[in-house]
């Protein structure tokens, strides 16, 4: 009993960041990113997968030393966990995908400033176990991928007519350009937000109706 109460916590911590509290089209945080470099699918995907290996390498970190941090500079050694683990990142990207790295530029140093990240570890990592860390910061992470990865597929498919570097139109296709320019990020990220605003508020209405329904019971014979 007690084994599957602990299995039911650990799924809801990591679903709740894919979804009910996706960093992005809920929580509305790390938007520089989200907005700077998602004008191509890669893109998008390798500074999520970035963000993703920070964010559970750091949560692991700060759980495993919670109770031996002082708390007068607790958010300073976050920080430099942060910062060591954005460096492993930094350095492995440009090592073996030179071209994405340089295309994502001085944004793969700027996860360190990212508010999600640093939220993640004083609100959650620095007051649970390590397994809950771990959970919750994967779910944050691909959260945050599968926001950052919807904004580069429609920028791209607009933007450039095309989807991973691969045509899909053909040549009298005419690009939106806009797209992969700063304002179709913009204008990409105002109509998700709208739709998934528009499909909460649709779910909880369709709850309340459901609610209200009483369900009929049989009348005893006498």
């Amino acid at each position: 009993m007690e084994e599957s109460k602990e299995a039911s916590r650990y799924y809801e911590e990591f679903v709740k960041g894919i979804w009910k509290e996706n960093p992005v089209f809920i929580a509305v945080l790390g938007l520089c990113p989200a907005l700077a470099v998602t004008n191509t699918a890669i893109n998008s995907l390798a500074m999520a997968t970035a963000t993703l290996f920070v964010l559970v390498s750091s949560s692991i970190l700060v759980s495993t030393f919670r109770r031996i941090i002082p708390k007068e500079v607790r958010i300073t050694t976050f920080v430099i966990i942060i910062a060591t683990f954005v460096t492993v990142a930094d350095f492995t990207l440009q090592a073996f995908v030179p071209k994405i790295h340089k295309d994502l530029g001085a944004f793969i140093a700027l996860i360190v400033v990212n508010c999600l990240i640093l939220g993640r570890q004083e609100a959650f990592s620095s007051k649970n176990g390590v397994r809950l860390a771990i959970a919750d910061a994967a779910g944050m992470g691909l959260g945050f991928g599968f926001a950052l990865f919807c904004l580069g597929v429609i920028r791209e498919i607009l933007g450039n007519g095309s989807l991973f570097d691969i045509p899909l139109f053909g040549p009298n296709y005419e690009p939106w350009v806009i797209m992969i320019l700063p304002p179709g990020g913009f204008l990409t990220l105002g109509f998700l937000l709208l739709f998934f605003n528009w499909l909460k508020a649709y779910r909880l209405q369709k709850k309340e109706k459901q609610e209200k329904v009483t369900p009929l019971h049989p009348l005893s014979i006498q």
